[in-house]
C-alpha cells in the first residue's frame, strides 16, 4: 500500500534564501572529503540558486600548484562525483571562483600567504570579509589549524564580518581527548563560532524527524513508554574498511559511529518537544537525553555490548577478504567492525523502554534506518476467532539509501472468517516531492554559511556523548576479544547480537536485502 500524493491543500514553499556572502576556505582542499562530498555539494547549491555571486572557495593543501591548475583538477574531480548533470555555465561561474594555496598546516607562513589570498578574494568578489574554514583534515590537525588560525589574527571578527570553524568528526577518541579539544578550541573560538559536522544530519529524513513527531497530533501522544516497546537504530554498510584500514584499525566501528551518527539519531527519536527551533533549544533538549542515558557498570558492559569483527565473505555475490586481511590492518587485528547495543534512558517517556543500536561493516546491504517498534494490542476481542496472536504496530524511517518512512499494521484479510494480514503504507521523499540529488552535505554547509547550529553538535553534547561510551571502551581495552573474526562478511553481524535482544524476548526487524 502506498500513500497517495496529494499536496494540492499545501501552501507553496516560500523560495530560501541566498547564504550570505563569504569566502569558504577549506583545509584539505585536495583530498577525497572535498572532491567526492565538499564540490559537488557547493555545485548543488549553486545550482539551486542558493549561492550568491558574492562567494568564494580557498583550497589549502600540501601539493605545489596553481589555482588555475587546481581548477583543472577539481573539473575533471566534479564531472566524476556529480549528483546531477552539470550546468556548464553554473559551473564556469563557480569553478572561477576557486583559489588555492599551497602550504603545511603547521607552517606559519601558509598562514601569511591565506591572508593575502584572502584579501584579495574578500575585494574581488565582495565577500563582506566573512570567512567560513571547513577543517576537512585529519582529526589531529584541528586543534593546530585552529591556533594557527587565531595567531595569524584570522578569527578576529570586527566591522560586522563572522568568522566560522567547521570541524569534521571525530571530536576525540574517548572523553578526556573530546575534552581536551573543546578547550583548546573554546580557547580561541566562541562556541557560536564552532560548527561540529555530521553528515548524517544533512539527510532529508533526519530532519524531518523533529517535523513529523512534532507536527502530527496522531504520533506525538503515544510516542513514549506507554505505547513504544522498544527501538532499534540501525546503521548498516556493506563495504569492508577499503583504504582506510590504517585510521579504522586505530578508531573501530564504536569509536567511528556510536558517540556521533548513532547517538544523534537516539537523541532526536527520543528528545521532549523544544521551545523553539532555535538551535539552542534543540540541543539542550538532545543533551538532555544523553545525560539521561543509564550508565554501565563495567559489569553490564559484558551483557548489553556486543562487538564483532567480519571474516572473509559473500557481499552482493562478491567474495570479500577478512578484515584482518585488508589492506594496513595488522594480521591479528582485535579492532571491532560491527557493534550493538542496548541503551535505557531514565526519564519519564522512556523508562523501560530499550534503545537497541547496531552498526556494522560488510553486512549485507547498505541501510540507516530508526524503527519504533509499538506494543501489541489486547487480544481479548480475538480470542474466539482463527486468530493466533497479535502483531505490533511497526514505524520505520528510512535514512538512507532511499529516504521516507513506511508504518505497518494489521488489516483484515478479505473473507468469511476473520483472519489478520500485515499491510504497509509506504511515503518515499522521492515519490512525493521528486528526487533531488545530493551528497547529504548541502544543507550542512547552507546553514553553517547562515549561522544556524541546529544540525551541529555542542561542545556539552560532544562531552555526554564520550561519558556514555568510554565505560565500554574501557572494558573492552582490558578484555581482548578472544572469537574475532565472528561473523562472516554480507551476513547481520555475530549471533551474540541476536541473544542480546533474545534475552528480552524480542529480534531484530529483518531488513529486506
Amino acid at each position: 500500500m502506498t500513500i497517495a500524493s496529494d499536496v494540492s491543500d499545501a501552501p507553496a514553499t516560500p523560495a530560501p534564501e541566498h547564504a550570505p556572502p563569504c569566502a569558504m576556505v577549506i583545509f584539505g582542499g585536495s583530498g577525497d572529503l572535498t572532491k567526492r562530498k565538499l564540490v559537488p555539494a557547493l555545485y548543488n547549491l549553486a545550482a539551486g540558486d542558493l549561492l550568491r555571486q558574492e562567494f568564494a572557495v580557498i583550497a589549502i593543501a600540501r601539493a605545489d600548484m596553481t589555482s588555475e591548475a587546481f581548477r583543472q583538477k577539481i573539473d575533471a574531480d566534479l564531472h566524476e562525483f556529480a549528483t546531477m548533470p552539470i550546468d556548464q555555465a553554473i559551473w564556469d561561474r563557480l569553478r572561477n571562483s576557486i583559489y588555492y594555496v599551497a602550504g603545511e598546516f603547521g607552517d606559519a607562513g601558509t598562514y601569511a600567504r591565506l591572508e593575502a589570498q584572502l584579501g584579495e578574494v574578500d575585494a574581488r568578489h565582495t565577500t563582506g570579509g566573512n570567512h567560513l574554514f571547513y577543517l576537512a583534515t585529519a582529526p589531529e590537525f584541528f586543534a593546530g589549524i585552529v591556533a594557527e588560525l587565531s595567531r595569524a589574527g584570522l578569527l578576529r571578527e570586527d566591522k560586522g564580518a563572522w568568522r566560522r570553524v567547521v570541524i569534521e568528526k571525530p571530536f576525540g577518541r574517548d572523553l578526556d581527548s573530546a575534552r581536551q579539544l573543546n578547550q583548546e578550541l573554546t580557547g580561541v573560538l566562541h562556541e557560536r563560532q564552532i560548527f561540529r559536522i555530521d553528515h548524517y544530519l544533512g539527510k532529508e529524513t533526519v530532519q524531518n524527524i523533529m517535523a513529523f513527531r512534532f507536527a502530527n497530533g496522531i504520533f506525538e501522544p503515544i510516542w513514549n513508554r506507554r505505547y513504544v516497546d522498544n527501538v532499534q537504530i540501525t546503521s548498516a554498510e556493506e563495504v569492508g574498511v577499503e583504504l582506510r584500514g590504517g585510521y579504522y584499525d586505530t578508531a573501530g566501528a564504536l569509536r567511528d559511529m556510536v558517540p556521533n551518527h548513532l547517538f544523534q539519531l537516539m537523541t532526536l527519536t527520543a528528545m521532549e518537544p523544544p521551545i523553539s527551533f532555535d538551535a539552542n533549544a534543540v540541543r539542550d533538549e538532545q543533551t538532555k537525553i544523553l545525560k539521561a542515558v543509564q550508565p554501565m557498570t563495567h559489569e553490564e558492559v559484558l551483557t548489553k555490548t556486543v562487538r564483532g569483527q567480519y571474516g572473509e565473505g559473500v557481499v552482493r555475490e562478491e567474495r570479500v577478504a577478512a578484515y584482518r586481511a585488508e589492506p594496513r590492518v595488522p594480521p591479528e587485528s582485535g579492532t571491532e567492525t560491527y557493534v550493538a547495543m542496548k541503551m535505557l534512558i531514565d526519564n519519564w517517556r522512556w523508562a523501560d523502554v530499550p534503545f537497541y543500536l547496531r552498526t556494522g561493516k560488510r553486512l549485507p546491504r547498505r541501510v540507516t534506518e530508526i524503527a519504533i517498534q509499538f506494543k501489541r494490542a489486547p487480544f481479548v476481542l480475538f480470542r474466539d476467532t482463527p486468530v493466533e496472536r497479535l502483531s505490533g504496530n511497526r514505524l520505520v524511517m528510512h535514512i538512507q539509501p532511499e529516504e521516507g518512512i513506511t508504518l505497518r499494521f494489521s488489516a483484515k484479510v478479505p473473507g468469511p472468517h476473520v483472519h489478520l494480514g500485515s499491510v504497509s503504507m509506504d511515503f518515499k521523499y522521492s515519490d512525493y516531492f521528486g528526487a533531488t540529488p545530493s551528497t547529504g552535505y548541502e544543507r550542512l554547509l547552507y546553514d553553517a554559511m547562515a549561522g544556524d547550529a541546529t544540525l551541529f553538535q555542542r561542545g556539552d553534547m560532544v562531552e555526554t556523548a564520550w561519558n556514555v561510551v568510554d565505560p565500554i571502551l574501557d572494558v573492552w581495552k582490558s578484555l581482548s576479544p578472544r572469537n574475532f573474526p565472528n561473523y562472516r562478511a554480507g551476513t547481520w553481524g555475530p549471533a551474540q547480537a541476536d541473544e542480546l535482544l533474545q534475552r528480552d524476548g524480542r529480534k531484530w526487524r529483518e531488513i529486506p536485502t
